[in-house]
């Protein structure tokens, strides 16, 4: 009983009856073995394949494995061996696709004859995609030539013949050497592509051609790297993935390298990555660490490549994370430069001086925001996440927590005389639950703040017990499809309970699920089978956030009460834009008290607002970014034409449209800033901010409304 005992304390879900059947159901001489495949133990494979189907069986979708979800492991697996479709060839695909419905019969079965066929096609396809771009490389480019190719992979398919795929990669590779060259022509203090003379333009035009084979021979001799190991691994994990796109298999590493996969954090810069479909895509930036400071990375920007400083960048698509990893890695001080692309952008280079996080600047901040004209006084809370020190609190010595650092800001902002406040969550990815609770709790009296409906069906509400009213003024809480999970849960409860007014885009990120990690190798109860340890981890989704309405936060987030112009609108950023997240439903509310010191008229509160934001210089402009971003999204075509292309990179440092705090401003302005202080910048920027400032002018309309003689109807 200890070992259940363990295990159901680990894993949270797993079940007494779960556990004996993996101990009794389970025989390596009970079925015939997959063909022997060079350096893949196939009876270790076998008992993974088994051990992760009993598990998985507690995802909270209940999901059975059968040939619904074959097709949609298949379609994950496919895109993972070759998303922008430049080594397989459609007749080779074909092949491929005969296994589509028969994912679950292998994992049932643990013959796995899907992995030993895809790796030998794409052995020679990586083999004649290498020939292709040496002989492409061998010859000059005309850059005068008007022509251009697909850059959406979604809108491209596989290659009929080899003379398609050299169209595609010759296409592909003279792109990049144009680049290279505009590059290369700035670096020489040419101004313009006329500007270079003619017995310079050959000379330039050969070193980007070298300097572009160099990244891809270096990018050929990782890909040959590649174990089938690999793709045994990638399979599995797209088992897992098709149940809901926070569940995954972590294969086994070492410490370091497997800690690197569950939490995906990059000593150095602090960022959070994740490989998805052969890109290296960025979940978030922490706070208060080098890429939060320099201001440019952002969650869901795609990593192209990394140079060291000034050095060559190395391609990293289709690399693993971990290789990743070590790239990004390095010493405090030096710099790494990352080129990224974004939706609707073209590929830009952010320099990054790697360095340890700042604490003070991953924790709650708050100051007074002074309305001169209004003769009040605001308050502004900005939580970048709910942290908590569990270790410390387990200890006894209290720990750090967010729900702590709020209740003290409140308490100083109210000696201030606060008229009113903003509540910032955007950008903040979640965290503890504890704290979601604990913060939300802070602006009511006790109440349930959220349901949280485990796999077998039982519901937990969580309330804030304590009756202590931190806040009792008018309140705005900031969203952005960036609030996510624990955010979600505080601006939903507030929402539900009128307690404040909720503000920001047209939804927020829709993370309405919980996870766990499983250690496969506790699950192994088997006798004599732990020579095929370690078998690697299994994140799991158990669990699922409701709303006191009944309401999940799942796939549609939080709707704000007021939507406000957002660059990033037209953008497919949250969690229903990605394969096979879970459904939004509804489960029985819980009775609550709805706020009672006054009601909002939400209506008047629009209009005021959309009167404000239509007048309004800096919102115009963010709606022009965000028409513009769309029109990108929607022309993925990218021309070849070497005067077209130079237009495109003026026109991209002109337009305004990043998001970037300091763009658009010259040189002398960033200069004079260079040396401002961490608290100087923040109050400038929000000061310069247009989303508080129309904050605040909302909490201004809500006090007005409070002026005697004024009618106030409706309700949240």
């Amino acid at each position: 009983m200890s070992l259940l005992r363990k295990l159901c304390n680990r894993w949270l879900l797993i079940s007494v009856t779960a556990v004996v059947v993996a101990a009794t159901a389970f025989s390596l001489g009970s079925m015939p073995l997959a063909a022997a495949t060079p350096d893949v133990d196939q009876n270790r494979t076998r008992l993974l394949t088994y051990i992760l189907r009993q598990q998985i069986g507690h995802h909270f979708s209940g999901k059975p494995i059968d040939n619904e979800l074959s097709r949609g492991a298949f379609q994950l697996y496919l895109k993972q061996l070759d998303y922008q479709k430049r080594f397989l060839l459609d007749g080779e695909v074909r092949q491929i696709r005969a296994f589509e419905l028969q994912i679950d019969d292998e994992i049932l079965t643990g013959k796995l004859q899907l992995v030993p066929l895809a790796e030998r096609l794409m052995a020679q396809g990586v083999k004649r995609a290498e020939a292709m771009v040496r002989e492409i490389l061998s010859q000059p480019f005309d850059f005068d030539i008007a022509e251009d190719y697909e850059t959406d992979p979604e809108k491209l398919v596989f290659c009929r013949t080899d003379s398609e795929l050299r169209e595609r990669w010759r296409k592909d590779l003279k792109y990049r050497v144009l680049s290279r060259y505009l590059l290369l022509a700035e670096d020489e203090g040419f101004k313009a592509p006329s500007a270079i003379p003619k017995s310079k333009r050959v000379a330039i035009e050969q070193l980007a051609r070298e300097k572009v084979l160099k990244q891809h021979n270096d990018y050929f001799a990782r890909l040959h790297q590649e174990t089938v190991q690999d793709q045994y691994d990638r399979y599995l994990n797209a088992f897992a993935r098709a149940f809901d796109p926070h569940t995954s298999y972590m294969p086994p590493q070492s410490k370091e390298d497997f800690d690197i996969s569950m939490r995906g954090s990059l000593e150095g810069i602090g960022a959070t990555l994740r490989d998805d479909e052969g890109y290296i895509k960025v979940v978030k930036v922490v706070p208060g660490s080098a890429a939060d400071r320099q201001g440019e990375l952002q969650a869901e920007d795609i990593i192209l490549s990394v140079a060291q400083g000034k050095g060559e960048p190395v391609d990293v698509s289709d690399m693993r994370l971990r290789d990743v990893v070590a790239l990004i890695r390095g010493k405090k001080g030096s710099e790494v430069r990352l080129t990224v692309k974004r939706a609707g952008h073209k590929p830009m280079v952010i320099p990054i001086v790697r360095d340890v996080v700042v604490i003070e600047e991953s924790f709650v901040k708050s100051t007074v925001i002074d309305d001169p004209a209004g003769g009040r006084r605001y308050g502004y809370i900005r939580i970048p996440s709910f942290y908590r020190d569990f270790e410390e609190s387990r200890a006894g010595s209290g720990g750090r927590n967010s729900t702590n650092d709020v209740r003290a800001a409140l308490t100083s902002l109210k000696r201030q005389g606060i008229a009113g406040l903003v509540l910032d969550l955007r950008n903040n990815g979640g965290g503890a639950l504890t704290d979601a609770v604990g913060v939300a709790g802070l602006f009511i009296d006790r109440g349930p703040i959220v349901q949280v409906r485990s796999s077998g069906g039982s519901t937990k509400v969580l309330d804030d017990q304590d009756a202590t009213v931190e806040y009792s003024g008018p309140m705005i809480v900031l969203v952005n499809q960036f609030s996510a999970s624990a955010s979600e849960i505080v601006a939903g409860a507030l929402q539900d309970y009128g307690r404040a007014v909720i503000v920001g885009g047209e939804h927020t990120h829709g993370k309405g699920t919980v996870q766990v990690i499983m250690d496969l190798d506790e699950a192994l109860t088997l006798r004599n089978m732990s020579r095929y340890q370690p078998l690697g981890a299994l994140r799991l989704t158990t669990q699922k956030f409701y709303r006191i309405s009944g309401e999940s936060t799942q796939y549609r987030g939080v709707v704000p009460d007021i939507v406000l112009p957002d660059r990033q609108q037209n953008s497919k950023f949250g969690e229903r834009y990605l394969d096979f997240s879970l459904p939004w439903d509804t489960i029985a509310s819980v009775k609550h008290a709805d706020w009672s010191n006054g009601q909002i008229d939400l209506a008047w509160l629009k209009a005021r607002s959309r009167s404000r934001v239509d007048g309004s210089q800096e919102f115009t402009k963010i709606r022009h970014v965000a028409k513009t971003l769309a029109e990108r999204l929607d022309n993925t075509r990218q021309s070849l034409q070497i005067d077209v292309v130079f237009k495109e990179r003026q026109d991209l440092g002109k337009s305004g449209d990043s998001p970037h705090d300091d763009m658009g401003e010259d040189d002398s302005t960033k200069s004079e800033r260079k040396g401002e202080s961490e608290q100087a910048k923040f109050l400038r920027l929000l000061k310069e901010d247009p989303y508080i400032q129309e904050a605040k002018a909302i909490v201004s309309d809500i006090l007005s409304a409070d002026i005697p003689g004024r009618s106030v109807a409706g309700k949240h």
